[in-house]
């Protein structure tokens, strides 16, 4: 059945075939495209890809971590983020890149040796290093690929990662609590210790005073010593003199025995030699006693040590006792001594005359006991002597012990004031360690994990879909569709009628003509695509049928101006159309395009008819200004298929010859 409507480039009439064909190729275009690229993360298990997992597990606090198994297994069981997943093939590094040649794989992922040991390397002592997986595709690999083996291999990657940081700032979280916790114990005990200083600094501030007073005492005891030393001097002096005279006593009394043996008793001799033991003897108990008084009254006013007081104590008594024995009035008084000293004159004449010898033999017993006094008190002497060498030493010591304490002393009062800072910088160290304490903060456990939870991912993403077109993809492939639809619908039908030049009918009604077929067939497209559409994407009904309203009208538009295009440009104009739907397919797919072909597709027919549809798809707006932009275009496309008919119209001379016949 053939129709009236004149076919391009042939006289031959159209038929319902050819009107078939032009419909469907916007549908077939459409649902190719739509089916072929709308939403592929709902079929990424066409997709093959390798793992090759060369981790070397680590091991931390006696647990083994093989991170490498953990990533691979997320890979494998995939994300919530993505509707499905890879088809995951676990493989080796020559198998995998033997399937990435032969196209078995497109793509591979590879985790290497150090994954674990780099993903942990921010634990205590560590070098922190980043841990990195590698992903493969090969050169021939489709445009999209790249982007969903990226975005899955990421989506796990991420996971991965906001794992082991939740587990790093968990432990950090906590250690803060611990942290505070042992910073608030050492508080308290730099507390503690900012006290105990503070007592020692006033137990140091009264050393000084009490080491002075020792130094005081130091000095009256040199003072002391030294004053025995003297006196001590004194008796060793009279004592000597005491050994001397009874030294020369006893060689008298020794003499005075051999003359009696000899030559009798001459009474003036006897009286001679009482006179002298009487005068040795008298001389060494002075002395004797004066030392013994003096002694006993600096043992009486001691002050000093009890050691000290006690050996003038004993001094003391030595000297009174050997006062008392020279004095005749101890147990041990010389019978020879109180024999000569009681003599008188008269009783030596009759001991003269009557007992010479026996007076002889007691004379030596008297040379021998002061023979032996002599010696006693020679011992005495030197013993004295000792004492007061002593008492000069005791002398040198106290005065160094009085130098030592004013030297402590000095040094007790920079004492104290050492401890009197430290006790001040403990309790600094104490309010600044409790300070600090109390601006940690300090979480439970659960706290923490919560905290740690948040802190490790704290930016999230609401509303973004899983489709790697996003929601203009619908928009964009219906209106490449239409519009490579009315470029096919003029290239089956004829833009501008052939009888335009015998017609008697009006430009504008020849226009028409041609128009109204072709707007018929656009407006039937429009349909058939929004059908497509809804099949693949299934929106609710309102916004379909705003869809489908947008797409008849952009039918009906892109087929005037496909019609003004060819009617206006002949075959040029067919190419014209084919540069306007690239156009519209490089701005549309992605936003980093040049300026220049961004202004240049704005302008462009298919910039109001994709406009409107992403209106009627989504929350955009521009829906009304998308249908006046479609008339507009489909109008101007009128006026412009209507004088290119009426140029047409008008003849020219060549076209009127007629070859004549040879």
């Amino acid at each position: 059945m053939t129709l009236h409507i004149e076919r391009a480039r042939s006289r031959r009439p159209v038929t319902w075939l050819t009107l078939i064909g032009v419909l469907l190729l916007p549908v077939l275009i459409g649902g190719i495209l739509v089916a072929a690229l709308y939403n592929p993360a709902e079929r990424l298990d066409n997709m093959n890809a390798a793992i090759v997992n060369e981790d070397e597990p680590v091991t931390i606090d006696d647990q083994l971590v093989p991170l490498g198994r953990q990533l691979t297994a997320g890979l494998v069981e995939g994300s919530d983020e993505i509707a499905s997943n890879l088809n995951w093939t676990l493989s080796n590094p020559d198998d995998a890149a033997a399937g990435l040649a032969d196209g078995t794989y497109q793509a591979v992922v590879t985790i290497p040796e150090n994954f674990s040991a780099a993903a942990t390397s921010t634990a205590p002592g560590g070098t922190p290093e980043r841990a990195t997986i590698e992903v493969t595709t090969p050169p021939d690999s489709k445009v999209v690929d790249d982007a969903i083996t990226a975005q899955v291999t990421s989506a796990a990657a991420s996971i991965l990662g906001r794992q082991l940081s939740e587990v790093y700032l968990e432990n950090v979280f906590l250690g803060f609590t611990t942290l505070g916790d042992q910073l608030g114990t050492a508080a308290d005990g730099a507390r503690q210790l900012a006290d105990g200083a503070s007592s020692a600094a006033e137990g140091a501030a009264q050393l000084p005073g009490g080491i002075t007073q020792l130094g005081d005492g130091a000095s009256q005891l040199a003072s002391g010593a030294g004053t025995l030393a003297g006196g001590l001097d004194q008796i060793a002096s009279g004592i000597g003199g005491a050994q001397s005279g009874a030294t020369q006593l006893a060689a008298g009394v020794n003499a005075g025995a051999d003359q009696l043996i000899t030559q009798g008793i001459v009474p003036a001799q006897l009286q001679q030699a009482a006179d002298g033991a009487e005068t040795a003897t008298g001389l060494a108990a002075d002395n004797a006693s004066a030392a013994s008084a003096q002694l006993q009254t600096l043992a009486a006013s001691c002050t000093q040590s009890v050691e000290f007081c006690t050996a003038l104590g004993n001094a003391a008594l030595s000297a009174g006792t050997a006062a008392a024995i020279l004095n005749g009035d101890g147990s041990e008084a010389n019978p020879g001594a109180v024999f000569l000293t009681s003599a008188t004159a008269d009783g030596l004449d009759q001991l003269a005359v009557e007992a010479p010898k026996g007076i002889a033999a007691q004379f030596r017993t008297i040379g021998s006991n002061v023979t032996a006094l002599a010696s006693g008190l020679g011992q005495l002497s030197t013993g004295t002597t000792q004492s007061a060498d002593g008492a000069r030493g005791l002398q040198s010591g106290a005065a160094q012990l009085a130098d030592g304490a004013t030297q402590a002393a000095d040094g007790a009062t920079s004492l104290a004031d050492g401890v009197a800072q430290l006790s001040t910088g403990t309790s600094s160290l104490a309010n600044g360690l409790a300070t600090a304490s109390d601006s940690l903060p300090s979480y439970t456990d659960s706290e923490a994990t919560s905290l740690a939870n948040v802190v490790s991912d704290p930016v999230t993403t609401d509303g973004l879909g899983s489709s790697l077109f996003g929601a203009s993809a619908v928009p964009l492939l219906a209106s490449l569709a239409l519009w490579f639809g009315g470029l096919g619908t003029f290239i089956a039908l004829q833009a501008a009628s052939r009888r335009a030049l015998t017609s008697r009918s009006p430009s504008a009604a020849l226009a028409l003509r041609g128009f109204a077929p072709a707007a018929a067939i656009g407006a039937i497209q429009g349909l058939l695509v929004a059908g497509v559409v809804q099949l693949a994407a299934t929106y609710d009904l309102g916004q379909w049928s705003l869809f489908a309203l947008l797409c008849v009208i952009a039918g009906v538009a892109f087929a005037a101006v496909n019609q003004a295009l060819v009617a206006v440009f002949g075959g040029a104009g067919r190419w014209l159309a084919a540069l306007v739907g690239v156009l519209t397919v490089a701005t549309g797919v992605v936003s980093t395009v040049p300026g220049v072909l961004s202004q240049a597709a704005s302008l462009l027919p298919t910039s109001p008819a994709y406009t409107g549809m992403l209106a009627a798809l989504t929350d955009a707006g521009g829906f009304g200004s998308a249908i006046a932009g479609l008339l507009i275009w489909a109008g101007l496309a009128f006026i412009s298929t209507t004088i290119a008919v009426a140029r047409r119209r008008v003849a020219r001379p060549r076209d009127l010859l007629v070859v004549s016949p040879a």
